[in-house]
């Protein structure tokens, strides 16, 4: 045996220890030791398991055998904290950085950064975005860089994040010596996405089958009209067990539990729409619970470990089957039977379609936000906030599209600043300079004159700092950060403001803008794909779980014969095709007529007019109070195509 492959085979005998004794378990979870192995040789590497598969263990363990700081990135503010409390009960260093914590809470975790007392970080990928934090992280020896949720990264995943393109350009800048993408739902052409970002070989791309036999799937087709009765009687008839019923709207997910607690099932609502005090105590009182039922939107459950959860209902349809599978493996984590059942209206069809349809903004729309961006200097900074509200474009839609610019070569970006710097002494301005040392004190001093005071906090003019003490940006922010870790001042920012440098520059914005504008129609197309698939495979007529398993590169060697398209494989299945109404109505028609003269700058083009009409939201509109109008959504129930069709004239848009 070589000297490599002897201390590659102690590494392994290590992290058996450390299964043992730091996390109480007693061998490896199917993938884990392969992508545990190639971590520790230093290679970047991928696991795709699903929900559930333990994906947590493969950046957790190695962390203790690595030196320096692991750094776990994930968009899931309840993933961290409560993997932070559970790897603190395990005597294991973990602290996060999130929005939801205190300034002292900060302080500390920096502090403990500095000391490198840290061995798990977890960030969401917006941290990035904060020049102070840049300044930090610069400092810092991260020896393992773990990024959850990794198909956000790929602009053809079913949850396509731009922040994510930001993540594999750090990953080179700061010079990581090992990376790990973990997800649950890539499909091949995102896994493939995932692996050339990351410079990953596809020999390190870990997948683990995606069937899980104690998962009974079932769809069960029905009608608006039957929907909660069906569902009312499952409930009633079911062994008592923890259940997840997911819904589309927060309005459903209130209507749905109010009217099963006055038919004495005990159900609570939750959404993001809901005070984030009640919703950790909705969340702590289930996960505690060996029954109940949760009827919430897509904001429950991710990153949420409960391994006894055996009933998921899906009341209205998931808009993909990368959804539906992310949402059914939070069943039977426990390897124990558990059902989840799908209740497919066909209506509901339309929702899904129409927040799809929504999401694009007109042609003129993208015209104007190539001229806006046209216009700027070679090195510019903007605000996606005050971008989307001048071009009407909805925010995620807007980032989507200046991240288009920069994979077609327009621009590139550079780090993001905050243009509003405010801080508040936490003890007297005279103690702080007392506390300094000489070399910076009169530096300091400068920095006090340049404060502007409020009521309580004082402003900062950096462009007048800059020149005053003849420092740059990054000296100042660096000097605000030192004053901040040694708790002698709190700052907050604002107007987060995102930094790009022209590469070349649009000599065509007509052209490019019709290019961007017709990428937009293609991801829409893409969407409305995505939720077809979601009702053919509740029609299917042949195994359901092997629909699963070869969406997402996996095969099964027979039907698993206890689904709903394994049951049905003999006859024909009722159709999913519903009766929609095709009109928009005569007093609709008339009532817009009346809007568009009242609101001709908000309501200038058709697609915004059906919008409105079918009660989906743009900046302008929410802006106005559009949204509060009375006939906002008057058309919810009438496919927006039709509506479009009949409000203006298409070819125009």
């Amino acid at each position: 045996m070589s000297e490599v492959e002897s201390k590659q085979r102690d590494q392994i005998d290590q992290a058996l220890v450390l299964l043992r004794n730091q996390f109480g378990l007693r061998r490896f979870r199917r993938g884990q030791k392969s992508v545990i192995s190639r971590l520790l040789k230093g290679k970047n590497t991928a696991a795709i398991f699903p929900t559930g598969g333990g994906k947590s263990l493969c950046y957790q363990l190695p962390s203790l055998m690595l030196p320096g700081t692991t750094v776990v990135v994930s968009p899931l503010i309840a993933l961290m904290k409560d993997q932070c409390d559970s790897l603190s009960r395990k005597g294991i260093a973990a602290s996060r950085l999130d929005s939801s914590q205190s300034h002292r809470e900060i302080q500390n975790t920096l502090r403990d950064l500095h000391r490198g007392t840290t061995k798990l970080l977890y960030l969401a990928p917006e941290r990035f975005f904060n020049e102070r934090f840049l300044s930090t992280i610069q400092r810092m020896k991260i020896s393992l860089f773990a990024i959850d949720e990794a198909h956000c990264i790929s602009q053809w995943g079913h949850h396509f994040r731009p922040d994510y393109l930001k993540l594999a350009e750090l990953t080179k800048e700061l010079q990581i010596e090992r990376t790990l993408a973990l997800t649950a739902t890539a499909t091949p052409t995102v896994l493939n996405d995932i692996c050339k970002a990351f410079c990953i070989r596809k020999s390190d791309a870990i997948r683990t089958p995606f069937f899980r036999p104690n998962l009974t799937i079932k769809t069960s087709p029905t009608t608006k009209e039957n929907q909660y009765s069906y569902l009312l009687s499952q409930l009633r008839k079911q062994k008592k067990g923890a259940t997840l019923v997911y819904v589309t709207l927060q309005k459903t997910a209130d209507g749905i539990a109010k009217k099963l607690r006055e038919d004495d099932i005990d159900a609570v609502a939750y959404h993001a729409g809901m005070d984030t005090d009640k919703r950790a105590e909705i969340q702590k009182t289930f996960l505690a619970a060996k029954s109940g039922v949760i009827v919430a939107t897509i904001a429950f459950g991710m990153g949420i470990d409960k391994a006894d959860i055996r009933y998921v209902y899906h009341f209205n349809a998931p808009k993909s089957l990368e959804s539906y599978a992310q949402e059914i493996g939070r069943a039977g984590r426990d390897g124990k039977q558990s059902k989840c059942e799908m209740l497919l209206a066909p209506e509901d069809r339309i929702v899904l379609d129409n927040f799809t349809y929504g999401d694009t903004p007109t042609k003129k729309s993208v015209e104007h936000l190539v001229d806006l961006i046209s216009g700027q200097a070679d090195h510019f900074h903007l605000s996606h906030y005050r971008l989307s509200n001048e071009t009407n474009i909805r925010l995620p839609v807007l980032r989507t599209l200046m991240t288009y610019l920069e994979l077609e070569g327009w621009i590139k970006t550079t780090s993001p600043r905050y243009e509003t710097y405010r801080l508040k002494p936490i003890v007297h301005p005279d103690a702080i300079l007392n506390h300094c040392d000489p070399e910076i004190r009169e530096q300091i001093r400068e920095l006090f004159n340049c404060l502007t005071k409020g009521r309580i906090w004082f402003s900062l003019n950096l462009t007048v700092a800059i020149k005053q003490l003849k420092k740059t940006r990054s000296q100042i922010v660096e000097l605000l950060n030192r004053l901040s870790e040694e708790n002698l001042i709190e700052t907050k920012v604002s107007d987060l403001t995102f930094g790009y440098v022209w590469v070349k520059r649009i000599q065509q914005k007509r052209r490019l803008s019709k290019r961007l504008h017709e990428q937009l129609l293609c991801r829409e197309l893409d969407e409305i794909r995505r939720t077809s698939m979601v009702f053919e495979f509740g029609n299917a007529t042949k195994c359901q779980a092997e629909i699963l398993s070869l969406h997402f590169g996996d095969t099964l060697k027979k039907p698993c014969n206890n689904c709903s398209g394994c049951e049905s494989a003999d006859h024909d299945r009722d159709s999913l095709e519903p009766e929609l109404p095709r009109t928009i109505g005569g007093a609709a028609s008339k009532l817009l007529d009346e809007m568009v003269i009242q609101y001709p700058k908000e309501l200038a083009f058709a697609r915004d007019q059906a919008k409105f009409l079918c009660g989906l939201s743009t900046p302008q509109m929410i802006r106005k109070r559009l949204t509060k109008h009375p006939a906002f959504g008057v058309c919810s129930n009438v496919p927006f195509t039709q509506v479009l069709d009949q409000v203006g004239r298409l070819t125009t848009q």
